[in-house]
């Protein structure tokens, strides 16, 4: 009777075993947007916003590459804002630091980076190595890898670089013509946890002024020589859509070179698009749906004289990023809110295409 007994034992385990099997597909079908034989995509389930907010997605194996550019973008690159900032400083430049081709006059600039941040990992990438990281980063979204090589022009490349980057690995992107006046550890005030903070962004013009439009291509421009992020933000996810989406577009068009492009650099990968997504977010009701529902304008910003808080973004006044610049309230470099200076010769551009103040 013993094995008669045996054998009971095992069919009724492997009844309950199978009839937990069933119970436990049956309840995870019920959140399915497709069959069932679907096989999902392990993902952090719920990331935590900055009103409070958890996001939840659920992706399958079989449909992830049919899914839009945003919610691709938001799978493989997740954003947190319980992260630390990543202890990164990224530039880029033709040529590497230990090149003898590295301009001489960019050298005590680069270096304040690492003198000022001995903690983190500098990076300054040539531009051969910057192709090679975005194919490695963004291999999984082909076309922000196509877009990317694309652009007819370095000054392109230059911008969409710095958000690539951040969006992937986060860190601190500073151009290359700018000299670090304080660490970034000191960049948010004292009382407020980094821990609720996903970006910093700075303000580059506050042209109060009737004749602005002729000068910027905003009434509050927010720079984009140097940002700080965290990995996955939103602001980013949405710049670099705005610009792969804008790229492709042209170039099945036929129109993707410097003589037919329809927006100038400053719309296309500048500062007009970078400011155009900051605020977008920051009038965005499923980031900001516990906030009282009205719009947020440069009046918010104009006349700023110290950091301010939105929501997960601190936005730096203009003698933050561009100190000694002699207009828009701007202060002098030796300010105590002035934490970078901006050399504003454009080095990085043809000399035809370069500017000053």
């Amino acid at each position: 009777m013993a094995p008669v007994r045996r054998g009971l034992v095992a069919i009724v385990v492997l009844l309950a075993f199978v009839f937990l099997l069933r119970s436990s597909s049956s309840a995870s079908s019920d959140s399915r947007d497709t069959h069932s034989s679907e096989r999902p995509v392990q993902v952090p389930p719920r990331v935590r916003t900055h009103a409070g907010r958890q996001q939840s997605a659920q992706f399958f194996i079989e449909d992830i590459a049919d899914r839009p550019l945003r919610e691709r973008l938001r799978y493989q690159y997740p954003y947190d804002i319980d992260a630390k900032f990543p202890a990164f400083i990224w530039q880029t430049w033709k040529d590497v630091p230990s090149s003898s081709w590295f301009p001489d006059e960019l050298r005590p600039s680069e270096e304040s980076w690492s003198q000022l941040h001995p903690g983190f990992v500098h990076e300054v990438l040539g531009d051969k190595t910057a192709e090679h990281l975005i194919r490695y980063l963004y291999s999984s979204v082909p076309e922000v890898v196509e877009a990317y090589e694309s652009l007819p022009v370095p000054v392109l490349k230059a911008d969409l670089f710095r958000y690539l980057i951040l969006l992937a690995r986060g860190g601190v992107y500073s151009d290359i013509d700018t000299e670090a006046l304080q660490p970034a550890i000191d960049w948010l005030p004292k009382d407020l946890d980094p821990l609720s903070v996903g970006l910093v962004v700075g303000i580059e013009a506050d042209p109060d002024r009737p004749d602005w439009h002729d000068w910027y291509s905003r009434r509050i421009q927010f720079c984009q020589w140097t940002i700080q992020s965290k990995p996955g933000h939103p602001i980013l996810r949405d710049v670099v859509a705005t610009i792969v989406e804008d790229t492709l577009r042209m170039k099945r068009e036929g129109i993707l070179t410097m003589a037919r492009m329809d927006k100038s650099i400053v719309e296309f990968t500048g500062p007009a698009v970078w400011t155009d997504a900051v605020f977008r977010y920051f009038n965005n009701e499923d980031y900001f749906q516990n906030e009282k529902s009205r719009n947020v304008t440069y009046e918010d910003f104009t006349g700023q004289t110290t950091q301010k808080k939105v929501g997960d973004v601190v936005v730096l006044p203009i003698t933050s990023f561009s100190p000694g610049v002699g207009q828009m309230g701007a202060e002098e470099p030796d300010h105590p809110m002035a934490f970078v200076r901006h050399d504003f010769g454009g080095t990085w551009k043809p000399a035809n295409e370069r500017y000053i103040g």
